[in-house]
């Protein structure tokens, strides 16, 4: 059904169910049309079909939600707009789509499925429409003189993943950003939060705002490393945005599939809301796509429709209710539209409801106290609790756990007649100094143990859960390597002992994972150790 097709806002109101609709007309605007359907694959089924729109409307008319909402109109993007965000360049090339000839479309196939597209003659029609609407529906809400508070633009194809240089991603335009950057210019509003929960990064927009403090971008999804699409490390929780936008720019990138309700909500109640509230925007808008709700076929997540509408209601309090969603990616058709009328019924101010209990898994837990550390560089209201130095203290006055371990070691092993080991490569000192050390007698011995270990483990009581404060009259080394070191010296043999975990890099030196930073830097002192005394 086209907009030109829908019912008139009186033909609405009399078929409500509510009588209450005679006196007080929507707040609640919608944007959905037919016509950007033309846009499909012409060579095989993809995921992204026209049926994820035409499912959702199914459901959200038959459950009655379109009556009371107001229909707001869709009209193609206009160049200017457009051209906030995007080159010249990439508007002419989505131009020239509805111009390509039969054998331009076959022979160009292969081409646009290396940036994850797909092409038609009517790709050009549906990205103008796309990007328009969600223009519409943002211009609505935040216009002072609307009695719109809250929209949801039902469009396809999506935008977050188009860059401003380049389509990609199943996307052309990137709808929110020149939506954003058309409120900017045309109404009061300046201060703008973008909440993304499509499963896979919104590279686009990020981009789109990386320097911009007024645009502040949130982004849950799954990262695997670097390894998901659309990869690489743009996407990790360091990625925080430069210049002025430096903070303004917050990743919670899941390290694997699986996440669900009890891992987004936590993630919302930790880090999204108490930033989101620092930051007051005067309009909230929800990249909403719906591939991490369960069931998707690329998403691998389990997050169900009660968790989007707990999340939309969350922040739906923000920047005094003005909140548009703007459909993104979800390519399971039947999970879309559940998660999507889940949606839609907290935008026209129903109450979510009720979720049973949730535990969050070890990962998750893991993954939003590692982007609390992180961000409270950035945000006062975010506290990791963590063990760890906060920004007050002085670098020059604060040792890490590892450091007094080391000298511990040292000592103990010193007065056991053992000495250190120089290494003569600079990064392998700064990493490993004072953490290799032999028996004096090493090159005379004809049986050399070769014993490589990190520190032993350390447990602990909390003095206090809520600061993370150790009771260090209940905090033990737990450390076996003295049975051993014991029973090398008891048999005559010579010793290389390697205490193999570096000294800790700060998050400003980190240019990699973590984990695989140490294995390469334990793989080149276990090769020096090897080829210089063993």
């Amino acid at each position: 059904m086209d907009q030109d097709d829908h019912p008139s806002q009186n033909e609405m109101d009399a078929s409500s169910p509510s009588p209450l609709a005679y006196y007080y007309p929507p707040t609640t605007g919608v944007v959905y049309s037919t016509k950007v359907n033309d846009h499909f694959n012409l060579f095989e089924d993809h995921y992204e079909c026209p049926d994820r729109i035409l499912r959702t409307w199914t459901l959200i008319t038959q459950d009655g939600v379109d009556k009371r909402m107001k229909m707001l109109p869709i009209r193609p993007v206009h160049k200017n707009e457009a051209m906030l965000v995007h080159t010249e360049e990439q508007w002419n090339t989505i131009q020239d789509m509805e111009n390509l000839s039969e054998e331009q479309l076959t022979n160009s196939r292969v081409y646009y499925e290396s940036l994850s597209l797909y092409v038609n003659n009517a790709t050009t029609k549906a990205a103008l429409l796309s990007c328009g609407g969600v223009i519409e529906a943002c211009l609505a809400v935040a216009n002072d003189e609307s009695e719109i508070r809250k929209a949801f633009a039902i469009v396809r194809p999506p935008g977050h993943h188009s860059e401003p240089s380049q389509p990609m991603g199943f996307c052309f335009f990137n709808n929110v950003a020149v939506a954003c950057r058309v409120v900017q210019q045309e109404t009061r509003v300046k201060r703008i939060l973008i909440v993304d929960w499509d499963v896979h990064h919104g590279n686009g927009t990020q981009k789109a705002f990386e320097d911009d403090a007024d645009i502040l971008y949130i982004s849950l999804h799954r990262y695997d490393g670097g390894q998901f699409y659309p990869g690489g490390t743009y996407g990790g929780m360091h990625s925080c945005g430069e210049g002025d936008g430096l903070g303004y720019s917050v990743n919670i990138p899941w390290p694997q599939a699986g996440m669900g309700d009890a891992e987004y909500i936590h993630a919302f109640q930790s880090i999204v809301l108490p930033i989101a509230m620092e930051f007051a925007p005067q309009l909230v808008i929800i990249s909403a796509g719906f591939d991490a709700a369960e069931g998707d076929p690329l998403g691998g997540c389990k997050v169900t429709p009660t968790g989007y509408a707990h999340m939309t209601h969350m922040l739906s309090g923000l920047a005094g209710g003005r909140l548009v969603v703007a459909l993104e990616g979800g390519y399971n058709v039947e999970s879309v539209a559940q998660s999507a009328l889940a949606v839609a019924k907290i935008l026209v101010m129903e109450s979510p409801p009720e979720l049973p209990p949730l535990r969050v898994n070890e990962i998750g837990t893991e993954t939003v106290w590692l982007v609390a550390k992180q961000q409270s560089r950035y945000w006062n209201s975010i506290s990791p609790q963590a063990c760890t130095p906060r920004a007050e203290f002085r670098e020059d006055d604060t040792v890490s756990i590892p450091e007094i371990l080391k000298i511990y070691r040292q000592n103990y092993l010193s007065d056991r007649g053992m000495m250190q080991v120089p290494l003569l490569d600079g990064d392998m000192q700064d990493r490993f100094g004072a953490q290799v050390i032999c028996t004096a007698n090493i090159l005379e011995k004809d049986t050399l143990v070769f014993f490589m270990h990190e520190f032993g483990n350390i447990q602990a009581e909390l003095e206090s859960a809520a600061n993370c404060s150790l009771d260090v009259e209940r905090t033990y080394l737990i450390d076996f390597s003295r049975d051993i070191m014991s029973w090398v010296t008891s048999q005559g043999y010579g010793l290389l002992d390697v205490n193999l975990y570096p000294r800790p890099l700060s998050l400003d030196d980190v240019v990699m994972k973590p984990a695989k930073l140490n294995s390469l830097l334990t793989k080149e002192i276990v090769v020096y150790l090897w080829d210089n005394f063993v």
